[in-house]
Formats: structure tokens, C-alpha cells, sequence
């Protein structure tokens, strides 16, 4: 791993096997090298939308010390901060410096709210909270600051994707993870309490859901190649019983990412389905006979019994689910006969990326460069898990 971290520092590749170059931050800093600059344009809308969020977000700030007549002192520090950067918007007139700052502005913001708790504000006042910050959105970009145009943000951020290899990486490893892990441990609950009230042949579903999970990923993407198949595949035959016309599941980029995230869940749904068993049999029957006394209904005794019992074992799996699938390579790698998806490098991962870079092109700097930045993302992630899992996790007494 400190290899790798100081083999990122430098330029080695095919060239440069036996003479590595020192370069510095130029490995990091070319990850986000877009092929044509920004317009002019694009980089002020995005700027003036960054300056209404924080300004919005420091009024409903204020509007919580007021109601919860809390003394925020960092808050103060991020209004001081505010009005320096609006006034500095005004004298300079630069959209570089314009997008550095509210975007400085908002991160300190979102710290000030971690800090100040805000989290439980919302719990109380969320409506509330959701309609002054939507009125004085409007009212700022209508009346006071300058017109920014907001579908213009939409496009710079397709823009920024498509200019950026290693950006599109990062968009599609997100979506997919995204889409996969919260379907994944919402199916496998389902699963586990269907498991739980099984009364016959309980190891024979046990292991038949599980069985997924221990075959190799490799044989299970080839017979999901087949089964894809938009001619003669078994999902299209099955979806035509429906009269549902026949998709191009491994052809048409916009299905890419579905595409493995259909197989990723199958796969992993029996392992998260096992681990929720485990959990709601480690739950005492006494809670759910105390309930049955006091005439709680099933539903009753699911979201007050069972969900916040389960709350160790849901953290457990929505990390290891997530950190999982951020390293998804191999089902990419078989889907699409080793290309990134069908065209437009649908499915490029980020650990797609680290492969194209190392194995092909031979650029093991870079690749190391990658990978560290995947490593940075799920630490930051996986920090934020933590603290949120602190407060909901509730554990069994």
C-alpha cells in the first residue's frame, strides 16, 4: 500500500520502467483534466446557483438558532464568510473565483449544520425547513442576484462526464451503487422475514439462496450473458408473456448500469438475506409477546420491534454492501466481452479504470493515482457511515 501510494507521485509507464519520474500532483490533477475547457457561461450559472444555496442555508440556519434559541459560533463565522464572498462576486466579477468561493461557502456550511446537530431540527421542522428554503431560493434568483440559468448546471454536469474518463467512472460506479445496494438490502430483508417464518426444509432455502453468492462471478456473468440477450435470451422471452417488447438489455448504453446491477443484486441478496436472518433471531421473543398483550398489530410490531433491532445488522450490511460495490469489475469485464459497455463507455468503472490504465495502457502511476482516489471515497464514506450509524443504530440492552 506505501508503495503504491508513492508509485502515484510518479511517472511510470512503459517508457519509464526502469527510471520512474517524479511529477508531483500531476497524476491526481489529470484525472480531472476535461479534453475542452468550460464555457464561460456554464461555469457563472454554476457559481451563482453554489451563491443562492449558501445564501438560502445561512437564512434557515439563522431561522433554527432563533426557534431552538441555540447559540451556533461557528455560524457566525460562515455568515461573515458569506457576505465577504458576495462582496468579492460583485467587485471582481470572475466565474472562477465566483465557483471557488460558494463552493468553499457551502462546504463550510454543511460542517456548521454537522456540528449544530441540524439533523434533529429537520426531524421536527422538515416541512417547514423545505418551504423557506425553496421561497427564498426563488425569491433571491428572482429579485436580488443576477439571473442564473439552471439548466444550464444540468448541462455542464453531462458535459463535465462525457469530457472526463475518470469523472464518467466515478458517475457510473455512484449510479450503480446507488441503484444496487438499497434495492439488494430491501429485497434481502424481505427475503429473511419469509426465512424467519419457514417452518419445513429451512436449510434447503437457506442454501438455495445462498448458493449465488458462492459460485464464481465469472460463471454466473456468462449466464447472465445469455440470459440478457435481446434475440433469444430467457428475460425477454419472459418479458413478452406481458407483451412487454423486447429490450436491448446489453446494447443500449442507457441500460448498462441496470444491467449490472440486475446481476450484482441476484448474487449478492442471498448473503445479505442470511445475515438479516441471523439478525431477527438474535431478537428476543419477549419484545414481540409483550406487543401481543398490549394488542400491537404485525405492522406495529415490524417498525417498532423489529426495524430498530435490526439497525445493527442493516449498518453492517450497508457498508459492506457499499464498499463491495464500488470495487465492481469483473461482471463489466464479462458482460461486454472485456469493453467498458456496449459504446460511450457506459459501464466504465472506477476499477475498470485502475485495469484499462495498469494492464493496457500500461500507465502504473496513474492507475495507482486512481486507486487511491477510489480508497479517499470510500474512507469519507465509510467515515459518514459511521458517525450517522452512532446516532440510529440502536442496539439490543
Amino acid at each position: 500500500m506505501v508503495f503504491s501510494f508513492v508509485l502515484s507521485f510518479f511517472k511510470w509507464d512503459f517508457a519509464h520502467q526502469k527510471d520512474p519520474k517524479f511529477i508531483g500532483l500531476k497524476n491526481y490533477m489529470k484525472l480531472f483534466e476535461l479534453r475542452e475547457p468550460l464555457p464561460y457561461s456554464l461555469l457563472q450559472s454554476l457559481g451563482y446557483t453554489m451563491m443562492y444555496i449558501s445564501l438560502c442555508l445561512v437564512i434557515v440556519l439563522f431561522l433554527y438558532t432563533i426557534i431552538k434559541r441555540e447559540k451556533i459560533g461557528s455560524l457566525y463565522f460562515a455568515s461573515v464568510l458569506n457576505f465577504s464572498s458576495l462582496f468579492l462576486s460583485y467587485m471582481f466579477q470572475n466565474s472562477y473565483l465566483l465557483l471557488i468561493l460558494w463552493s468553499v461557502n457551502f462546504l463550510a456550511l454543511i460542517l456548521v449544520m454537522i456540528k449544530a446537530r441540524f439533523n434533529r431540527y429537520l426531524n421536527q421542522h422538515l416541512l417547514f425547513s423545505i418551504v423557506v428554503f425553496v421561497f427564498l431560493y426563488i425569491f433571491l434568483r428572482k429579485i436580488i442576484l443576477p439571473e442564473g440559468n439552471t439548466k444550464d448546471i444540468f448541462n455542464l454536469i453531462a458535459r463535465i462526464k462525457d469530457d472526463s474518463d475518470f469523472i464518467k467512472s466515478i458517475y457510473n460506479t455512484t449510479y450503480y451503487v446507488l441503484l444496487s445496494t438499497p434495492t439488494t438490502v430491501f429485497l434481502s430483508l424481505g427475503v429473511a422475514l419469509l426465512l424467519n417464518r419457514v417452518t419445513h426444509f429451512k436449510g434447503f432455502y437457506r442454501t438455495s439462496y445462498f448458493i449465488p453468492f458462492v459460485t464464481s462471478i465469472v460463471a454466473i456473468s456468462l449466464v447472465w450473458q445469455w440470459i440478457f440477450n435481446d434475440e433469444y435470451g430467457l428475460l425477454n422471452y419472459i418479458l413478452s408473456w406481458f407483451n412487454i417488447s423486447k429490450i436491448p438489455w446489453l446494447k443500449d448504453e442507457k441500460w448498462t448500469i441496470p444491467t449490472i446491477a440486475i446481476v450484482s443484486i441476484w448474487k449478492n441478496l442471498g448473503y445479505d438475506a442470511v445475515i438479516f436472518l441471523a439478525g431477527l433471531q438474535s431478537i428476543d421473543k419477549s419484545y414481540y409477546e409483550a406487543a401481543e398483550v398490549d394488542g400491537a398489530k404485525r405492522y406495529q410490531k415490524f417498525f417498532y420491534i423489529t426495524w430498530p433491532l435490526l439497525s445493527p445488522t442493516t449498518f453492517f450490511i450497508l457498508v459492506v454492501s457499499m464498499i463491495g460495490n464500488f470495487k465492481v469489475f469483473t461482471t463489466v469485464y464479462v458482460l461486454y466481452n472485456q469493453l467498458p459497455g456496449p459504446y460511450n463507455q457506459s459501464g466504465l468503472t472506477v476499477v475498470y479504470y485502475v485495469f484499462r490504465k495498469f494492464y493496457q495502457e500500461q500507465k502504473m502511476g496513474e492507475a495507482c493515482a486512481i486507486a487511491y482516489m477510489l480508497f479517499l471515497i470510500i474512507l469519507i464514506l465509510t467515515i459518514v457511515q459511521l458517525r450517522i450509524g452512532k446516532e440510529k443504530v440502536q442496539y439490543e440492552n
